[in-house]
């Protein structure tokens, strides 16, 4: 990878960030790579960049990825969130939801801290352990188990819920051992 000299762009450093993110880069990435706010703003009227939402960018030329708009989500939130309830479910693919909007959890700590979220964003908040979490490219979401159990707490659809812990069972992405625990979040008020 390379390093960027004081005032001079590395395109490589930025095309190995953007490699990772379906193509797209926060404003502070791009300064780690060497691009000043002004020049990545002539990149943007150049064409060559473009502005997704405050911060966000994206490369122009790069292919478009499969979950592009969960990436630029997860970057909003300075990579620290996971994608869950009925998004990971959607992820998973466990049962016939189709999500209207995107439940990312962010850290329990962040409840305090006064931000908007990105348009058709449902926030959560808790803290969700590494071996809660799987990768699905360039985004984290939350384990199968993990996903069934915000579920059953948000009180999700008992048909889609029941859908979700069947395919999930049958694909062994939980054990049998793991219904009680999800029953009971389920029946939590």
């Amino acid at each position: 990878m390379g390093t960027a000299r004081r005032g001079q762009p590395d395109w490589d450093r930025l095309f190995d960030i953007v490699a990772g993110q379906s193509g797209l880069f926060t404003a502070q990435q791009a300064l780690e790579a060497g691009y000043s706010p002004q020049v990545l703003a002539h990149h943007v009227g150049a064409g060559r960049f473009h502005r997704v939402r405050r911060g966000i960018y994206r490369l122009v030329h790069f292919p478009a990825g499969e979950h592009e708009d969960l990436v630029a989500v997860w970057l909003w939130s300075e990579q620290q969130g996971v994608f869950s309830h009925q998004t990971a479910l959607a992820l998973h693919n466990l049962s016939d939801v189709l999500p209207s909007r995107m439940h990312l959890t962010l850290p329990a700590a962040w409840r305090q801290r006064r931000f908007r979220a990105p348009a058709g964003t449902v926030l959560h908040h808790a803290d969700v352990g590494e071996t809660e979490r799987v990768w699905f490219g360039p985004i984290p979401g939350t384990s199968p188990r993990r996903t069934l159990l915000d579920c059953a707490a948000a009180q999700v659809s008992p048909d889609l819920l029941n859908q979700a812990i069947a395919q999930a069972l049958s694909r062994g992405l939980i054990l049998t051992s793991d219904l009680a625990g999800i029953q009971s979040a389920a029946q939590r008020p």
